[in-house]
């Protein structure tokens, strides 16, 4: 063991003020209420009470606690830090825990003390800790860590997360002790009597880790050390081995060997897959186990015994975490994957014991009785109560839990450590600890030896591996580490405090009002002394170690172990003592927070102190820090003068410091007259300058007495004092160094430090003022070292403060090589830069000169350019500057250097890129860009975008809006948008269905009441066909605009199907009986109902399986709206969090509406992703999918339609062969066997044929493996008909018995099989412009042929080769009519009168056949130009939908119900082209039709007119259509031109297929939000469009907030001027940052010019036109009027500056020449565009008047040269570079003139008296000395010229002067 390698003696310290401590949670639970609940809780029966252990009853739980157990109290103190990232509120943070309570508090300096959480259980605290858990995200992501409180309990563990989840992990063995870990906790298991029970030779693990408290508690494995490479791995089942210590940073744990006596250290990691390890691990595993089994049984079994058979507790045992999945052997089931953390959080929070059970179950793997190989045998796991462990080991062998954490042993200490074997060597707190150099120390108080062992311990190369080095023993009573100073407090054995910096002792503390005992030892006593009742100082006992005590005569102070975080406090701690002590003494420390720590006293009182820091003052801190961060006997030394008792007051302390600093350098601080001048009040030797007091400190007698006995003051007794400096000066004479202080060898070295440390500080404004603090003791150092050209830089910055330097102290020191003759300057540096001259490299020491190096890389790159980053790529370099530079720090930058860096900025504002990192755009003054990268939504209210005023007015109450469901749309967006109408109230009001309808019937004379209710009733049944359709259309209307609250149920709208009549708005209702209701009439309406609520739902959204679980209803009548709410969570994406256990209790239940939302939902969710779980999810409800001897399952044909769908959006465009062989033979399906398959078929068959189309998507010919299927032609086959084909494979069998009810023989049911087959083949050769197969499609040319097709076929033949045919389809009226057959021209000669009378013509049919194909040409018009806004296709498709409804107005021969169909179809096709744009005329059309209630007008033509109207106006504006493959998929499933007839028609379509055009929605709206107001507003926005076959690159002006085109078809979109900054996104890169801004609701955050209003405050710019007269005006300054500034800038600082600087007042009416400069100022910034300039103005004129007067130092000169050269360089550039400079006015050359002027009248004035002195002097006596001995006027003329002028060095200078003197004599 080494010993205490350094030891300053004879030193004392002042700790803070005493406060006096009491646990805040203490004072809080006297008011707990928690006694009163426990008196109410024992009066219910106990059979209700369950504790949360599971074990027994709240009573039975009480009765086991002691009285001493329930006054038990403990508590634990951190540091805690929140806030933003400018200034963090620094507080402590109090883990309380008494009786069944655990407080949670918080509180600082400056606030009190609160209760943060608190926390009651139903049985005794054991143990409070804080602990983090790891919780697992996908891939991308990694983890997340999940802050908790722990509550351990005698058989359960209360988790308590920070966000508000709870869990309750029940414990399978009793606990000892639990530690806190970097992956989670660590429990030690208590050894019981029935580990005798075990194996022989197989001990039971001890150490258990559980990592989150859903997993399961798994054993931990330990590698120890040996001698060769494979040592063993092994469970850590050493009954002898107790932890006594974790630690999270680094990750490591202490162990304690109670036999051996002996400490060591291991390393806590994952495991690893190596085999090696496990090795061992298995072979182990059966025998562990079983003895587990002999151990564990009992316990468990009685607890599973209280709970029955059919708990959840026994189910639960199959679920174990991800994690920890692995094959399992033959024979048995692998686990099933448990749900993740957030889907579990609900069964967590349940309080009873058997909701928790997936911890539970890590108790279970460790019985074999508990598994069994039946898959069935989780139900009967005990099979008796008689079980014994004979049963138990006949049960086969199982699989074994994985452990999670593995301990590798890094160190142990030596066995001579604990030779005292009649004592316990086992350590009561162990503590990490560093010192001032950052070395790092394990410290263990063994308090029976009271010793404190430091372990030295260093990091490896790559930081994988501690390496323990040396071990120190230090003795000590108690101790504890300060982590913000670097040190630790110790308490010796006499009671006194010593503070430690790892293992050197800096000092002892004094403790103000505290008396600290002194113990002497006597060689006849074997007790200890009394106390001394005076003070002990260290006169008395500090010169030398106390030695450790004797054992038996300095018997343990502390009754009981503590441990290392948490002491218990018991009243007294000294009750038996064989003595007492009337002085309080410590007696012992706990609970240290950053500095401060609290002293237990032996009276049982505890008080908080706090240890001083190392410096107050920055130049002492940054001095200490950066220059003698390895000099731990300077800074110790430095540290008692400092803090010594009644030490100096902050002014003084850097005088201090530099005495100190001086003096160990080996001065004599009291020779030099500089020092003697810090205004010290006695001479200043290192013991009285520590001891002296303030007066205002006072004093006491100890002190005068500890002076009186010290070093310092019999050496003053032996040598006289000379009072006169003068005389004292003369008699001893000139001074020397002492060559053995500490520090002399390296005054070279100090001084090269410190001259780069002032070079640091003269480029910070806020720093420069010390620099002139630190100038003096530079120039003493340069003198004593020789170097004339450091102390002629000096006298040239400082020239006032240095003349009066004339001591020089020759000592025996060498100039390293380092040492330059050049001093190294960095103003010199940066000005020569600035000239074009070549530059060494300027030195730059690490952690010193950081903005140096800053400013230094700035001016290489911007100014001279490198191959890198050239001057013209200014970008490049502002990247490399921004990552350790702000605009914060460039404000402290003096002006002159700053200059460049700003016109760099200047530049790279105008014209910034969208994907310049943040920083960066924080540092060019962008806030828009910067506030671009963070997530903040319009979406979420009034948090984002401030409370602006609605632009809207409210159309309906209050109570109104909160019912309709359409509230959440963003009124500030779509009041842009719209902002000359109402045209959004008017949706909601067509939209809403939750009030009562109209029923406005006239009653005729010859109508009796009951007729005239009949026709009402009637009349209120039409109205509720529209009714029932209306939430199809709200659902597209609302897409994605709500955030719900994740405590609170989806609001969902009424379904309202009664009405009022007027004029007495009495109730009509249907349920009176008076006509017939269909049945199940609202079953598909309360599903649309329950859709458009859940669309609401953004996908930004915080939700989760819980929230899902509690929106479902209770009263069975909204089962179907809940199964809509399903669907919709799945179109959005969110269903993808429910838990798969919630799923399958869904499907089990057998509620139709509920599978198919669900199956189309998790399938939405998956669209694409090829998922094997929703794949065998689907098969299950589809007979085509599952094994030919399975079992058939009666599975309703819709959930089977939805299935079949369900496995297209799965597989969509992957080309699964399995699934489309499975699908083109489902098309034609034949009706059987026996009665099945004969109802709807249709539908079946075109699911078949849409699930087709989307596996094969857009594959065309390129069908990899499917050449044998034949799919092109099989599907054409069903289209037109013919020869059914045999069916192949598994449906062979099953489809051989014909079907009893449907016979159609051996030919193929075109009217069941072509609508599939055909929108499958579109689907399929999708934008392939294959003409082959789109000739397939053609319409037939010969009436005879025509009339064997329905003309519905003929509308989707049409479609489906329109968009084969992709690229043909054009915007107008001829492309749509070239689509009708040539047969129609017999129509012209019919007109003309040709035609002949014998041909067979059905007009009818031909009628029909073109309204048809005029339809399915414009839907596909519709399709390809689907969210374009396309003029001319809008255009196009009106004019045929104005002709369709003159054809209804006389009803031709179509008919009525087909030209409804064609018109619907039509409508749709315009809003999807106008989708998202609200358009007017579109609109007029669905009002029409909203009002047509009567005739032939059924729910089917509701349903496609408000579908119509939601595409317009589709997510509140804020969304439109893709023309994507998978869009224009869902949208042929959503837009099926056959709409239902009725509510409850699903014959043809699955009604539920209507809202799978959410798939093809996408967000395309760009809306400007104004940085600094938040609020949305207008922007000009330039969009140029890529270069096509049809147009060429076309640039367009567009204002937003707008509905931009596709991004594939943009080439750049840029924010336009002249209002707002510009901003240019350039998509031919990548459009992945503008796909993201529009996700976000398209905030596009942009930042108004100075100067500018915007577009809402001057929409025509009338008020802006001022500032374009500004600019142009050329009279100047004078025409400038301050007072209208407000009229065009809303700038703060100018508007202030105006106000207050450039307007008469009374204070300056006098000065009208300052008014005319500030004035001109303000000019110069308003016309530039540049504010941030006016400091920089300000700052250069206040220096020019500067020069003008009184100035002590060169400074500014440097400045102003800096900013002269800048200017310089930009004219020598030529006139075309003087634009792209800041200063571009006359400002400057007025500035230059008048320093000029000033100079060259100084040089005037002092100019004959700088002759007369060179001329007077002889050649040989002139001397640097006398050159700076003249005035002190003419020094700073000289240092201001040789500044201004570039004159040379003085001794250059003197040379020439020689000989021109010489030349004259």
């Amino acid at each position: 063991m080494s010993e205490v390698v350094y030891e300053e003696t004879a030193t004392m310290i002042a700790a803070g003020e005493l406060q006096s401590f009491v646990p805040f949670g203490r004072e809080h639970c006297r008011n707990h209420p928690n006694a009163f609940n426990l008196q109410l809780r024992e009066l219910q029966p106990a059979s209700e009470l369950w504790s949360s252990d599971g074990a027994a009853g709240l009573v039975g739980s009480l009765q086991e606690v002691s009285l001493q157990e329930r006054e038990r109290e403990c508590w634990q103190l951190r540091k805690g830090c929140k806030g933003v990232r400018e200034e963090d509120v620094e507080f402590e943070e109090e883990l309380y825990a008494a009786g069944t309570v655990v407080v949670w508090s918080q509180g600082s300096r400056t606030q009190a003390s609160n209760v943060y959480k608190a926390f009651t259980v139903d049985s005794p605290v054991q143990q409070a800790l804080w602990c983090t858990f790891a919780v697992p995200q996908n891939k991308t992501e990694g983890t997340e860590v999940e802050q908790t409180v722990c509550i351990v309990q005698s058989s359960c563990v209360n988790v308590h997360t920070v966000t508000g989840k709870d869990f309750i992990s029940p414990l399978p063995f009793q606990v000892s002790n639990v530690w806190a870990t970097k992956f989670g906790l660590l429990l030690e298991r208590k050894n019981t009597a029935t580990d005798s029970l075990s194996l022989p030779g197989e001990p039971l693990p001890t150490v258990f880790s559980m990592l989150h408290p859903l997993d399961e508690i798994a054993p931990v494995v330990c590698k120890p050390a040996g001698l060769f490479e494979g040592s063993h791995v092994q469970y850590a089942s050493d009954a002898t081995m107790k932890i006594v210590f974790s630690c999270c940073q680094p990750s490591v744990v202490v162990s304690y060997d109670t036999v051996q006596g002996i400490h060591s250290v291991w390393a806590l990691r994952k495991v690893t897959q190596d085999v090696s390890e496990y090795t061992d691990i298995h072979i182990q595993t059966q025998r562990v186990y079983l003895s587990l089994t002999s151990s564990l049984l009992p316990p468990i079994r009685s607890v599973l015994q209280s709970f029955g058979p059919g708990s959840p507790l026994h189910y639960s045992a199959l679920h174990s975490h991800q994690s920890r999945i692995m094959t399992s052997s033959p024979g048995f089931h692998s686990r099933v994957h448990s749900p993740s953390i957030s889907n579990m959080a609900a069964l967590s929070r349940a309080h009873s014991p058997g909701m928790a059970a997936p911890s539970f179950s890590g108790a279970a793997r460790f019985n074999t009785s508990f598994h069994s190989p039946s898959p069935r045998g989780h139900h009967g796991m005990i099979h008796s109560p008689n079980s014994t462990v004979n049963e138990t080991m006949l049960v086969p062998e199982m699989e074994p839990i994985i452990p999670d954490l593995c301990m590798e042993q890094l160190w142990s200490e030596t066995v001579t450590a604990g030779c005292h074997r009649d004592m316990s060597s086992q350590a009561c707190k162990v503590f990490l600890t560093s010192d001032l150099c950052e070395n790092r120390y394990l410290c263990f108080l063994v308090e029976s030896h009271q010793q404190l062992r430091c372990v030295k311990f260093i990091e490896s190369n790559n930081t994988s591996q501690l390496i323990f080095t040396s071990v120190t023993t230090i003795p000590a009573k108690d101790a504890e580490p300060l982590q913000n100073i670097g040190a630790m407090l110790v308490l010796e054995a006499c009671g006194s405090l010593v503070l430690y910096t790892g293992i050197t002792r800096v000092s002892k503390v004094f403790v103000p009002g505290l008396l600290s005992p002194t113990f002497s030892l006597t060689n006849h006593l074997s007790h200890l002394s009394t106390p001394v009742e005076n003070v002990s100082t260290p006169a008395n006992a500090g010169n030398r170690h106390l030695q450790r005590m004797d054992e038996a005569a300095m018997p343990s102070p502390v009754s009981e172990l503590r441990g290392p975080n948490i002491k218990h406090h018991e009243g007294s701690f000294l009750e038996d003592y064989t003595f007492q002590h009337a002085t309080p003494y410590i007696h012992a420390l706990r609970d240290p927070v950053c500095n401060r720590v609290t002293l237990e006293l032996n009276s049982g009182t505890m008080l908080r102190i706090s240890i001083p820091e190392i410096a107050t003052s920055e130049l002492v801190g940054l001095f200490n820090q950066k220059c003698l961060h390895v000099a731990v006997q300077v800074l110790v030394k430095w540290y008692n003068i400092y803090n010594a008792p009644g030490g100096p007051s902050s002014h003084a302390e850097w005088n201090l410091f530099v005495t100190c600093f001086m003096t160990l350098m080996g001065y004599n601080t009291e020779r030099l007259a500089w020092t003697r001048n810090l205004h010290f009040e006695v001479p200043l030797s290192p013991v009285i300058a520590a001891k002296k007091a303030r007066p205002s400190d006072g004093g006491s007698d100890e002190d005068l007495d500890y002076l009186l006995g010290s070093l310092y003051h019999r050496q003053m007794n032996s040598q006289p004092v000379c009072y006169n400096n003068t005389l004292a000066t003369e008699t001893v004479g000139l001074p020397s160094l002492d060559s053995s202080a500490p520090l002399f060898p390296h005054i070279p070295a100090l001084f090269y430090v410190l001259h780069l440390l002032y070079q640091e500080l003269q480029l910070d404004e806020l720093q420069r003022a010390r620099a002139s603090s630190l100038v003096c003791l530079l120039q003493q150092l340069a003198r004593d070292l020789q170097l004339d050209e450091y102390v002629d830089l000096y006298w040239r910055d400082y020239p006032s403060l240095i003349s009066g330097f004339t001591e020089t102290l020759i000592g025996q020191m060498q100039r390293p090589s380092f040492l330059r003759a050049e001093p190294p300057c960095v103003l010199s540096w940066l000005s020569s830069c600035l000239r074009g001259e070549e530059n060494p490299p300027f030195p730059c020491l690490p952690g010193i000169s950081q903005r140096t190096r800053l400013l230094v890389l700035s001016y290489a790159l911007y100014i001279i350019g490198d191959e890198n980053a050239t001057s013209s790529d200014v970008s490049k370099y502002l990247a490399k500057l921004s990552p350790g530079f702000t605009l914060k720090d460039l404000e402290s930058v003096p002006f002159g250097v700053a200059l460049p860096i700003r016109e760099a900025i200047y530049r790279c504002r105008e014209q910034p890129c969208s994907d310049w990192s943040e920083e960066v755009c924080l540092l060019i003054g962008r806030q828009d860009l910067t506030k671009q990268a963070h997530t903040m939504t319009l979406a979420k209210g009034k948090a984002s975008v401030g409370t602006g005023l609605s632009l809207e007015p409210p159309a309906t109450t209050e109570a109104d809006e909160e019912e309709d469901g359409m509230l959440d749309i963003i009124q500030e967006v779509t009041g842009l948008i719209w902002s000359q109408d109402l045209r959004v109230q008017e949706v909601r009001r067509l939209l809403q269905s939750s009030r009562p309808a109209r029923v406005s019937v006239v009653q005729l004379p010859e109508v009796s009441d009951h007729e005239y209710i009949e026709e009402k009733e009637n009349k209120l049944l039409q109205l509720c066909q529209r009714t029932m359709a209306l939430p199809v259309g709200r659902g597209l209307f609302t897409l994605f605009s709500y955030h719900p609250v994740p405590t609170e149920p989806l609001p969902v709208p009424k379904l309202n199907l009664t009405g009022r009549a007027p004029p007495r708005n009495t109730m009509v209702d249907l349920n009176s009986g008076n006509i017939d209701v269909p049945p199940n009439m609202t079953s598909w309406p309360s599903f649309h109902n329950g859709v458009a609520a859940g669309l609401k739902i953004a996908p930004a959204s915080q939700v989760d399986s819980a929230w899902i679980a509690y929106n479902k209803p209770k009263s069975p009548e909204l089962a179907n709206e809940y199964a809509g709410f399903l669907m919709a969570l799945g179109l959005n994406g969110h269903l993808t969090k429910l838990a798969t256990l919630n799923i399958h209790d869904y499907l089990t239940k057998g509620h139709e509406m509920t599978s198919i939302g669900l199956l189309l939902g998790v399938s939405s969710a998956k669209l694409g992703t090829m998922d094997m779980s929703i794949t065998r999810l689907l098969s299950i409800h589809i007979p085509a999918l599952l094994p030919p001897t399975s079992t058939e399952l009666d599975v309703p044909h819709n959930v089977q339609v939805a299935a079949v769908i369900g496995i297209g959006l799965v597989y969509q465009g992957t080309g699964h062969r399995h699934n489309a062989e499975v699908l083109l033979s489902e098309i034609g399906r034949p009706p059987g066997p026996e009665m099945e398959y004969c109802t709807d078929r249709e539908s079946y068959s075109l699911a078949a044929g849409l699930a087709l189309g989307m596996v094969c998507l857009g594959h065309g010919s390129n069908l990899i493996g499917m050449t044998d299927l034949n799919v092109p032609e099989q599907l054409y086959q069903y289209m037109v008909g013919g020869h059914r084909r045999a069916q192949a494979g598994a449906n062979r069998e099953r489809h051989k018995s014909p079907s009893y009810q449907i016979k159609e023989g051996d030919t193929i049911n075109v009217d069941v099989t072509c609508p599939g087959a055909t929108l499958a083949l579109a689907m399929i050769y999708l934008k392939t412009n294959n003409r082959s197969i789109a000739d397939w499609l053609k319409p037939p040319d010969t009436w005879f042929l025509l009339d064997f097709i329905k003309p519905e076929f003929l509308l989707l033949r049409t479609l489906a080769r329109c968009i084969i045919m992709w690229d043909e389809i054009l915007p107008n009226t001829e492309w749509v009519k070239s689509n009708i057959p040539q047969v129609r021209n017999c129509t012209q000669r019919i007109m003309r009168g040709t035609f002949d009378p014998s041909e067979d013509i059905n007009m009818e049919t031909m009628a029909q056949a073109q309204d048809y194909i005029t339809a399915g040409a414009c839907m596909a018009l519709g399709l390809r130009f689907a969210g374009s806004a396309n003029s001319d296709a809008f255009d196009c498709l009106y004019e045929f939908a104005r002709s369709f409804m003159k054809i209804m107005s006389f009803a031709g021969t179509t008919g009525y119900y087909n030209l409804q169909t064609g018109l619907s179809m039509i409508l749709l096709a315009m809003s999807m082209v106008m989708s998202g744009t609200g358009n007017l005329k579109v609109l007029q059309l669905c009002r029409f039709f909203h009002k047509r209630t009567g005739g032939e007008m059924n729910y089917g033509f509701h349903m496609a007119h408000h579908m119509a109207l939601g595409l317009l106006f589709l997510g509140g504006g804020r969304y439109t259509l893709s023309t994507s493959n998978s869009a224009i998929a869902a949208l042929l499933c959503a837009l099926y031109p056959h709409f239902p007839a009725h509510s409850t028609d699903n014959r043809y379509h699955l009604q539920a297929l209507r809202h799978l055009a959410v798939l093809a929605a996408e967000p395309r709206l760009l809306v400007p939000v104004d940085v600094d107001s938040l609020k949305p507003c207008y922007a000009l926005l330039e969009v140029t469009y890529k270069e096509t076959k049809w147009y060429d690159e076309t640039t367009v002006e567009l204002m937003a907030p707008t509905m931009l085109p596709e991004l594939h078809l943009l080439k750049r979109v840029k924010v336009k001027g002249p209002r707002y900054w510009e901003l240019s996104i350039d998509l031919s890169k990548e459009t992945q940052h503008l796909k993201s801004i529009l996700s976000r609701d398209g905030v596009l955050y942009v930042k108004l010019r100075a100067g500018q209003l915007p577009y809402k405050d001057d929409p025509q710019g009338w008020k802006s036109l001022l500032a374009s007269t500004v600019n142009h005006r050329n009279s100047g300054v004078r025409a400038f009027e301050p007072e209208s500034i407000s009229t065009f800038t809303s700038e703060p600082a100018l508007v202030s500056f105006a106000e207050f600087f450039c307007k008469t007042s009374e204070e300056i009416k006098h000065r009208d020449d300052t008014l005319v400069l500030f004035s001109a100022m303000l000019y110069e910034c308003v016309t530039q565009e540049c504010p941030e300039m006016l400091p920089t103005y300000i700052a250069v004129e206040r220096w020019v008047l500067c020069v003008g007067g009184d100035l002590l130092q060169t400074f500014p000169l440097w400045q102003m040269r800096l900013v002269v050269e800048l200017w310089d360089s930009r004219v020598l550039r030529g006139p075309a570079n003087r634009h792209n400079a800041l200063l571009t006015s006359e400002f400057l050359p007025v500035m230059k003139n008048m320093v000029d002027v000033a100079l060259d009248s100084w040089l005037k004035a002092a100019g004959v008296n700088m002759v007369k002195m060179l001329t007077a002097k002889r050649c040989k006596s002139l001397s640097v000395f006398h050159w700076r001995g003249t005035h002190d006027g003419v020094q700073l003329l000289l240092s201001e010229k040789q500044h201004r002028c570039c004159i040379p060095h003085p001794q250059t200078l003197l040379t020439s002067l020689n000989k021109l003197l010489l030349l004259q004599f």
